[in-house]
This record gives C-alpha cells, sequence and structure tokens, in this order.
C-alpha cells in the first residue's frame, strides 16, 4: 500500500490507537487483560556483493533498496555459493531481496537459465511476479503458470518464460506429469526459490514434501541439481525444516538485520453478554468477530490502515459488513473503506480487491488467513486476531503485517470464546514468550507415500535408486505395497504405472479429497464461490445460510457427485450450524504405557465414522430456535489418534485419589474434558483445533474402560496425536487448569463447551471433568501446579517468537 505522509505515524502511535479503540468502556470493564510494548530494531547493512550484476544492482536501489540488510547479503551469498539456504527472519524483513540477488544475476548473466518459484497461495505469488516484472530487467521474461493463467498463454510460458512463478498444486497438476513438454525448462534449471515454507505442515506439508522429492528426481533425470532456497518469517528449527521438505540439507539464515518499529501488543476479551445465554444456560461473551469489527471501525475513523483477520469465511463477511455498518452513521464515504477477503472468491474478485489494497482505496479488509501471506501490504498501522489462529507461528505472521521500518503499530489479540483463546489471554507468557512449534510433517506416511510413489512411476519408471529420493525403506516397503495391491507392475529395471488413466487427479495436496463443491445462485446460475469438500456437509447443507461478499443466502441443494451446492438470496434472521455423530475405532494400537493403577496412555491408528445428522437455527443471541434433522452419508476417516483410559475404580471410587463421580456424570464428564483437551493441544502441536477431533466415552468397546480419544483430522494422521502422546501430562494440567480457572457456575464456551460439538456441547459436566483430570494426574502423580506451558514437550521449540 502506498501511504500518504500526513498519515506517518511514530512509534507512540500503537499505544495512541489503543487507546483509541479503548475510548467509551465504562471504567472497571476494560476488556484489556494486558499489553506488551515491544520495542524498535534498528537497520544494519552490509555491502552488495561483488558477483552481483550491475544492473540488478541498480534495479534494486531504484525501487528503495539502497545497500542489503545483513541478513539478505549473507544469505544471496550463501545461494550464489551453491547452498541450499533457509531464510528465516521476522515478517517484512525483506527475505525476497536475499534470493532475488542470486537469481536475477544468473538469470541476466547467462541467458539460458532458468529459475522455478512456488508459494502457498496465488496472491502471493502474484505480488511476488508483480515485484520482480517492476524492476524493468530485460530478458528475464518471469511469467505466472497457475489455475488463473489462461490457457492460450500456457504454451508461451512452457516455451519461452525463464522465471516461472506457480504454487505447489499447478507443479504436481500441470508441470510434472507432462514434463516432457518441459524439458527445455527443467534442463537449464538453477534455482527452486519455496516461500513462506512454515506452511507446509501436517498433511499438507507431506504432500508438498513428497511433490518436491519428485521435483528433484526430475531435474536429476534431465541432469541438473538445482540449489533450493527457503523462506520463512515464523520456524523454530529452518534448518530441520528445510530438509524435511526438501530432502537434502540446507544452511540456515536467522540473525535478522532489518529495521523494525516499535509495537504495542494488546491482549483483548470480549466482556459478557449478560443479557443473553447459549447452550444450556451457559454465559456468552461477545464473539470475537463482532468485538474485531467494533476496533476495526474505530481505526478506519483514525485513519489507520488495518487488517482483521477472522477465522471462518462466514466470519469474515459478518465482520465487514457489522463494520460498514457502523460507520455509515459516521461518514457515508466510509463504508466503502471496508471490505472482505477470503479463499473460495473468483479469481477476478480477489484480484480487483488486491488492486484496491495496494493502491489505498481500501483502508481495511477483514480476512481469513489468505492474506496472512499475500500480497506485500505495506506500512500497515494495526492487525486485529480475532481468535488464536492455531499456532504461534500464524500468529507471529499476521502480527508481523503491523509497522513497517520506524513505524509504530498496534496489534490487538481478541479472544474467542474458548478454552484456549481464553487460556492465553490471561496467560500472557504463552503468547509473548514461548517460542514457535516446530513445523510437524511426515513424509513417509504411506497414505501420503503411496499415492506420490504412484504419480512418480506415472512421471518416469521407478528403479532402485529413485526410491533414494522418497527416504529408501519406507518407499520400498510401500512400493512393494502398490504392486502387491496391483496398482503398480514389477518388471526387470524397476516399477511401472500401468493404467491408462495418470493419478495425479485423485491426489489432493490440501488435503480436499476431491474436487472443490462450487456454489451457485440457482435463479440466475451465477457461480458464486467455492467450498472443500471436507467441509461441504457442515456449510452448505440443505437449509443452511451461507454468506457471499456482504450477501446472504440459504441452501437449497448439495450434489456431492456434480460437485454443486444451489442457493437462493435471503437474508433469514438466524444462522445454523451443523450437528454429526461421531463414533471411533481402534485398528492398531502402537505404543500403550499403564502408567498407574487405573489409568493407561496410548497412541495408535482408528477409523473414525462421522456424519451431519442435522443443523440448528440460531438467532444472533445465541438463542437456538429448532433443530432440523438432515440425511447426509457417512464419512470415515483412517487416522491416528491418542487416548487415555480411566478405570471404573478409580473414577468412581470415594478414596484419597478417586474421581468419586456417579455413574450418571460420567459421560458428561469425560465429554467436558475432552472438550477442553482438543482446545488446549494446539499449545503442545503445530494444529489448530479443526485439524483434530475427538470422542469420549464411559465404556468404549475396543478398550473396555472410560476413554478420551482425540485424533487428527486428516488421513493417516499428520502428527498431531504423536506430539499429543509426547506431551501428554503437562497437555493435561494445562487442560486441568482452563476448566478451574474459568469463572463460570457450570461450563461455557471459554472452558468445556465447543463450536464444533456435534451432540450440541451435552452432555457436560465441568466439575466432574476436573474431578476426572484430577484422579488421572493423582494417579500418576503429577503435580497439578508443577507443569509449565510446554514442559514436558517435545524439546524442539527452542527458537524465540520473533519481535
Amino acid at each position: 500500500m502506498t501511504r500518504k505522509a500526513e498519515t506517518h505515524r511514530t512509534q507512540d502511535d500503537g499505544q495512541r490507537l489503543l487507546d483509541r479503540v479503548l475510548a467509551g468502556v465504562p471504567t472497571g470493564e476494560s476488556p484489556l487483560r494486558h499489553v506488551e510494548h515491544l520495542p524498535e530494531r534498528p537497520a544494519r547493512h552490509a555491502p552488495w556483493p561483488e558477483w552481483a550484476a550491475d544492473e540488478v544492482v541498480v534495479a534494486l536501489r531504484t525501487r528503495g533498496a539502497p545497500l542489503p540488510w545483513t541478513h539478505q547479503a549473507e544469505g544471496a551469498e550463501s545461494i550464489w555459493a551453491g547452498t541450499n539456504t533457509v531464510i528465516a527472519t521476522g515478517t517484512a524483513s525483506g527475505k525476497s531481496l536475499a534470493y532475488q540477488l542470486p537469481v536475477l544475476s544468473r538469470l541476466h548473466t547467462d541467458d539460458r537459465a532458468t529459475a522455478l518459484y512456488l508459494s502457498p497461495t496465488k496472491a502471493l505469488g502474484a505480488d511476488q511476479l508483480r515485484a520482480v516484472t517492476e524492476l524493468g530487467l530485460d530478458g528475464i521474461r518471469a511469467a505466472s503458470y497457475d489455475g488463473d493463467t489462461p490457457k492460450a498463454e500456457r504454451d508461451w510460458v512452457r516455451a519461452h518464460a525463464r522465471w516461472i512463478f506457480t504454487n505447489p498444486d499447478m507443479l504436481h497438476h500441470g508441470i510434472l506429469p507432462q514434463h516432457s513438454r518441459w524439458a527445455r525448462f527443467f534442463r537449464r534449471l538453477h534455482y527452486v526459490v519455496i516461500d513462506e515454507c512454515h506452511t507446509y505442515r501436517g498433511v499438507f506439508g507431506s504432500h508438498v514434501a513428497l511433490l518436491l522429492r519428485r521435483l528433484r528426481r526430475m531435474a536429476h533425470h534431465y541432469g541438473v541439481d538445482p540449489v533450493f532456497v527457503l523462506a520463512s518469517a515464523t520456524v523454530s528449527d529452518p534448518g530441520a525444516l528445510g530438509r524435511n521438505l526438501t530432502g537434502v540439507q540446507c544452511r540456515a539464515i536467522t540473525d535478522d538485520g532489518s529495521p523494525r518499529g516499535g509495537r504495542t501488543i494488546a491482549l483483548w476479551e470480549p466482556p459478557l453478554l449478560h443479557e443473553s445465554s447459549g447452550e444450556n444456560g451457559a454465559p456468552v461473551r461477545r464473539s470475537a468477530g463482532t468485538e474485531a469489527a467494533r476496533i476495526m471501525a474505530d481505526l478506519v475513523i483514525e485513519n489507520a490502515r488495518t487488517l482483521a483477520f477472522i477465522r471462518s469465511r462466514r466470519g469474515v463477511e459478518v465482520a465487514a459488513l457489522t463494520a460498514r455498518r457502523t460507520l455509515s452513521d459516521v461518514d457515508a464515504a466510509l463504508p466503502g473503506k471496508i471490505a472482505a477477503y477470503r479463499g473460495g472468491y473468483l479469481p477476478e474478485e480477489r484480484r480487483e480487491l488486491e488492486r484496491c489494497l495496494l493502491s489505498g482505496e481500501l483502508l481495511a479488509v477483514a480476512t481469513t488467513n489468505a492474506l496472512e501471506l499475500g500480497v506485500d501490504i505495506a506500512g500497515l498501522d494495526a492487525v486485529v486476531v480475532a481468535g488464536y489462529p492455531g499456532t504461534l507461528a500464524s500468529f507471529w505472521q499476521q502480527a508481523g503485517r503491523a509497522g513497517r521500518d520506524a513505524d509504530g503499530a498496534l496489534v490487538v489479540f481478541v479472544a474467542q470464546d474458548d478454552p484456549l483463546d481464553t487460556y492465553l489471554v490471561h496467560h500472557p507468557p504463552a503468547v509473548l514468550e514461548q517460542p514457535v512449534e516446530a513445523t510437524v510433517l511426515d513424509p513417509a506416511n504411506p497414505y501420503v507415500l503411496e499415492p506420490h510413489l504412484s504419480c512418480a512411476a506415472a512421471e518416469l519408471p521407478l528403479d532402485g535408486a529413485a526410491l533414494n529420493f522418497f527416504g529408501g525403506p519406507p518407499a520400498r516397503e510401500a512400493v512393494e505395497a502398490l504392486t502387491a495391491s496391483g496398482v503398480l507392475r514389477a518388471r526387470a529395471h524397476g516399477w511401472y504405472w500401468t493404467a491408462r488413466e495418470r493419478p495425479h487427479r485423485t491426489v489432493e495436496l490440501r488435503g480436499t479429497g476431491g474436487e472443490q463443491i462450487a456454489v451457485v445462485e440457482g435463479d440466475s446460475g451465477r457461480m458464486l464461490g467455492t467450498v472443500d469438500p471436507d467441509s461441504a456437509h457442515g456449510t452448505v447443507h440443505p437449509g443452511a445460510v451461507y454468506l457471499h461478499r456482504g450477501e446472504s443466502f440459504v441452501v437449497d441443494e448439495l450434489d456431492l457427485d456434480d460437485g454443486l451446492a444451489l442457493v437462493h438470496a435471503e437474508n433469514p434472521e438466524w444462522n445454523t450450524s451443523p450437528r454429526d455423530e461421531t463414533d471411533i475405532s481402534v485398528l492398531r494400537t502402537l505404543e500403550s504405557r499403564r502408567v498407574a493403577a487405573g489409568v493407561s496412555i496410548n497412541l495408535g491408528e482408528v477409523e473414525v465414522t462421522s456424519r451431519v445428522v442435522g443443523y440448528l437455527r440460531r438467532l444472533p443471541s445465541g438463542e437456538v430456535l429448532d433443530q432440523v434433522p438432515l440425511d447426509l452419508p457417512a464419512r470415515k476417516l483412517a487416522t491416528r489418534a491418542v487416548w487415555y483410559t480411566a478405570s471404573d475404580e478409580l473414577l468412581r471410587g470415594s478414596a484419597p485419589g478417586g474421581a468419586g463421580l456417579e455413574p450418571a456424570r460420567l459421560p458428561g464428564a469425560l465429554h467436558a474434558a475432552e472438550h477442553a483437551a482438543i482446545g488446549l493441544l494446539p499449545l503442545f502441536a503445530t494444529c489448530d483445533r479443526w485439524d483434530i477431533g475427538g470422542v469420549s466415552t464411559a465404556v468404549h468397546a475396543d478398550t473396555g474402560e472410560a476413554t478420551v480419544f482425540v485424533h487428527d483430522g486428516h488421513p493417516g494422521g499428520a502428527g498431531f496425536a504423536d506430539r499429543g502422546f509426547a506431551a501428554l501430562f503437562p497437555w493435561l494440567v494445562a487442560t486441568r487448569e482452563a476448566i478451574a480457572s474459568c469463572a463460570c457456575p457450570a461450563g461455557c464456551p471459554s472452558c468445556v463447551q465447543s463450536p464444533k460439538c456435534g451432540n450440541g456441547n451435552e452432555p457436560l459436566d465441568k466439575a466432574g471433568a476436573v474431578a476426572v483430570l484430577d484422579a488421572v494426574l493423582t494417579a500418576c502423580e503429577v503435580p497439578v501446579e508443577s507443569a509449565g506451558l510446554c514442559e514436558g514437550a517435545p524439546d524442539d521449540r527452542s527458537t524465540p517468537r520473533p519481535r
């Protein structure tokens, strides 16, 4: 964004903006729970490298870089020397210059060289392409190749482009399967740039790690060994992440030489709504989205450029609409300064919004994490984070959008009404002093490895040497399983793909499990957007309220076979939330320990069966109007889970150490403990509560005892359950503390109620959950007060958070 001189802000402006959004709050009712002032940091410069092409240096100077910062120079030297490199410095620290300098110098001095750039989002790729194009260097021929590239341009890109900007999805679907058409590009490939590499975690990260191994194998086939360059602002062990993603050793550049203005960080808990109550009469707080909309409106009145990160697509639409309505009472020109931005918009809508962001026509934007990584928005005065984004890495990535150079800025973290957010705003060190999480991925996951080996065999026949690219022994085991099932055919010189159809279309890198569901207005045929199939059952079922750019629609029909949701325009007074039923069965126990009399902890493979059975219609106050039944097919998920069991004697016993619970209270007590555990696991694993699920039962068929399961929400698992197993006791201590310290009398969204509960948060027994956890921890001799936030968790959370 271009900023006007009169809006330039000083370091003290973060506090001034905070004072503005607090204006009018009654004395004694402040939502602030903590304020932290992060100091400014001066710049450290280095000279331009001697090998850098003069034309490239002149172009970068013209674009505002008189000298590189120290980390830019160090990173560029490493890349130019042919070392695989991870640049892991703060948000807005100019990581792109560190790889642009060597890549552009190589392309400028060698007119046959090529380079590949991969980003997790189209918006980020388009922004980086724009930055390179605006340098005005002759002969670079940088071009985009993604799903939005017109087919007429794709042939030109293959034949002539030298620096291609794309994403993992297009590399998987459009480049590697047709590698012979890209032979010119592959034979000259010098560099592969992987931007925002910390986003490649969990199942998505495992897919991308195997995709990059396929890319390395393909480059080797064409006789080249490109240098891999990775960039991220928020990663705990960049060298390890680079190695896990690419399969090659990487040097980490972490000493940040860029300047940073001071930032004011406010932890904010919305007030209780005394005039209304939620499910089962529980107290509720004003929603984080509503609070964010009010803060955003105040900041717009102050002419402060603002991003508000909202957790859900619907929340983004509602927040933007609420802020616009608020501002319409102040100045008729102000509502047009606010917009919503989220995934699912059509390409032309995204491009127009991005243009308005860059030009300054928009002053504030409510967004999902789609803009966490996207357009390089310079000069933001404030960021509002409405709801914990799942990981500290994402939190600091979003917060890092605020402030550039020496400008002061404000960051407001608004807590959602759930256990984790409540815990965090009342325990500031958990946000402000903890290192960012390790990025968990598992390329050896057979649910991910086998499909990629099928793709690799379809691209080029596999032999023993090729298996080394994919991890050696695990790859051989997977190939043998594929051969036994008839997917691959063994020959004297390796394994071959024999089917006519290529397997690439069946492999969804982002775990969506199929083609996107198109949302179409039935009367006009207008396509509004898309929904991924994993969430379609819960978001576009018949009767669901669907929001798109401030307009409200109601779903008439969901056709899963044709990938179509038909809607009509309607603005009902209620909203909708799905209800589902879930069962879980243990397929294989991988680790099991009887840690105390009556308590065991376990890790294993499970099958989760779930089905959306209806939905609730609610008024904005939270009042439930009714429950409407649905008849949708069941979905099965084979994944990994961590679970603990407790004996009947321990739970019902009234002797010291026993929970003393009557049988009728057990289901509610275990259910409440399960909800709170799901909410707190993101403190110990790099996950979001929406990446995981849970089941609890007073007597489970496979264990024979009361059992609480927490499972990964992705096929084959994503490593979250494994990390929960490794940190079980500190995790349960934090869970117990979150429940016990909540001031509500009988359970609320801040402790044991869950926004994703398929049973309508029934039954729940808050006091019973504390009793269960006390009994389990006491039996295992774990003092409740002894476990710090991450004590006992895996020891790879060792890198300080970004400042």
